[in-house]
């Protein structure tokens, strides 16, 4: 049941951070997936450097957020120019 927990909120954080972006983002679910589940990533360490953590799963789909925009803006301002992912 946990691996469909963080697919699940992978999927949701990395199709609402494409959405929320300036860029226009293309690749379907499977791209929204792998933005999702690193930007979760992201914003775990990130919060648990600050002292943020979550038990319910709308932390855990806002903190992945906003990982998932933070790997997005990486990669719009040094990666998108090379074709990276």
């Amino acid at each position: 049941m946990g691996l469909i927990k963080y697919l699940l909120v992978g999927l949701i954080a990395g199709s609402l951070a494409k959405m929320v972006t300036s860029q226009n983002e293309k690749g379907g679910w499977l791209s929204s997936l792998i933005i999702g589940i690193i930007g979760a990533f992201v914003g775990g360490v990130l919060g648990g450097f600050i002292g943020l953590q979550s038990s319910a799963l709308l932390g855990d789909i806002l903190m992945a957020f906003a990982g998932a925009v933070i790997v997005l803006f990486v990669y719009h301002k040094y990666f998108s120019h090379k074709n990276f992912l």
